[in-house]
C-alpha cells in the first residue's frame, strides 16, 4: 500500500505500534473510567473548554450534548491526549491521557467526528490493517457484517457514501475491544438502516461494560441511548445529570396530566382511587385535576388493570429534552 500519512486518531499515532509492551502490573481501581475535573484548553486567546467536569462510569452511554463551538469534541480529544490541557485533569481508566498514551490507547476506541483514510484503502484492508494493532481484535470479517458493510469490503474509502464511511469508522473504533469508546456524532449523515445498527452496537457496548462518551447533536440519539446526560454551552457544562433528573423541575410543576382510555368510565370512583379530579372532555379522553405523582400514576394503571380497561396517550405535560437543551444554551451562538 506504501507510505501515506496518517490522521491523529489512528492507532499508529496515538502510539500501540512500536510501543513499549503493556504493564503486567494490575492497574490502579479508578472511581471512574472517564474523568474530567475541571478542564480547560485555550487556543491562543480563545477558551474553548471552560473549567468541564464529568465523569462516565464502566457499563454507562455518557452523551455530551451542546450546540456548535461548546467544546464537545475539544473536550474529546483532551480526554483522548490528542491535546494537553491548560488546566485541571483528565483521566482514562486512571491513566493521565498524555504522559501514559502508549498505555492508554490499547484501551479505548475512538470514532472521529470526520475520518480521513488513504482514498484507495479499502473496507477490508483498513479493519485487518487496525485488528492487527491489538492483542485480541474482534474477527474483521464478522465486525464488517454486523456494521453492514459486508457487500462493500472491496471498495475503496473513496467509493462510499458518507454514511458507509461512517459504519467503517465505527468499526475501526470497536475493533481494538475497547474498555472506553469515544463516539463524535456517530450517526451524522447515517441512513435509518445505520442508525439502528448504530444504536444496537452502542447497546451492546453497555452490556459488555465499556464506558461510552457520545457526543452528538442529535437530541432523540441522546434520549435512545444514553444513561446519563452532559449538556455543554460556550466551554462550560450547564447541566448534567439522567434523561428524568434533567427534564423534571426543567418548568413550572405540573398540577394535572391527561390520559385516553375507554369512553365512559367511571370518572367519581376513579377520582377517589387516585385522589384527584377526574373529568372526560372528548369521549375516552380525561382530565385529571392533581400533579401526575409516581404514587397517582401507580394507583391509575392498577384501577384501569383490575377493570380491563388499557392506557394510551399519557401526558404529564413535563419538560422535553429538547426545551431544557433550548432553555440553558439559547440560540447556541458562540462569543
Amino acid at each position: 500500500m506504501g507510505r501515506f500519512p496518517r490522521p491523529w486518531w489512528w492507532p499508529v499515532a496515538c502510539g500501540v505500534v512500536n510501543a513499549d509492551p503493556p504493564s503486567t502490573a494490575a492497574p490502579s481501581p479508578a472511581p471512574a473510567a472517564v474523568v474530567a475535573d475541571d478542564l480547560v484548553v485555550r487556543y491562543g486567546t480563545l477558551t474553548a473548554v471552560a473549567g468541564v467536569s464529568l465523569t462516565a462510569n464502566a457499563g454507562e452511554v455518557l452523551a455530551v450534548l451542546g450546540p456548535n463551538g461548546a467544546g464537545k469534541t475539544t473536550t474529546v480529544e483532551t480526554l483522548v491526549g490528542y491535546r494537553r490541557p491548560d488546566a485541571g485533569t483528565a483521566r482514562v481508566l486512571g491513566l493521565d491521557p498524555v504522559a501514559d498514551h502508549a498505555r492508554m490507547v490499547r484501551s479505548i476506541g475512538v470514532m472521529p467526528q470526520s475520518a480521513g483514510l488513504p482514498s484507495l484503502l479499502r473496507v477490508a484492508e483498513a479493519v485487518q490493517l487496525f485488528a492487527s494493532y491489538y492483542d485480541d481484535p474482534l474477527d474483521a470479517d464478522e465486525l464488517i457484517d454486523r456494521v453492514g458493510l459486508g457487500e462493500r469490503r472491496r471498495s475503496p474509502w473513496r467509493a462510499l457514501s458518507g454514511g458507509e464511511r461512517q459504519r467503517l469508522s465505527l468499526a475501526l473504533a470497536l475493533v481494538g475491544r475497547p474498555r472506553v469508546a469515544f463516539l463524535d456524532e456517530p450517526t451524522a449523515g447515517i441512513d435509518p438502516t445505520g442508525r439502528t445498527v448504530v444504536r444496537s452496537m452502542v447497546d451492546d457496548l453497555r452490556t459488555q461494560g465499556v464506558a461510552v462518551v457520545l457526543t452528538t447533536h442529535d437530541l432523540t440519539e441522546a434520549e435512545r441511548l444514553a444513561d446519563r446526560i452532559a449538556i455543554m454551552d460556550r466551554g462550560q457544562v450547564v447541566a448534567s445529570g439522567t434523561l428524568a433528573e434533567l427534564t423534571t423541575g426543567a418548568g413550572p410543576a405540573a398540577d394535572a396530566f391527561s390520559f385516553t382510555a375507554d369512553a365512559g368510565l367511571d370518572t367519581a370512583g376513579l377520582a377517589t382511587a387516585i385522589g384527584g379530579p377526574v373529568t372526560e372532555g372528548e369521549p375516552g379522553r380525561y382530565q385529571v385535576a392533581a400533579a401526575p405523582t409516581p404514587a397517582r400514576l401507580a394507583d391509575l394503571t392498577g384501577w384501569l388493570a383490575t377493570r380491563g380497561h388499557g392506557l394510551r396517550n399519557l401526558d404529564t405535560g413535563g419538560s422535553t429534552l429538547e426545551d431544557v437543551f433550548a432553555r440553558l444554551t439559547g440560540d447556541g451562538n458562540e462569543p
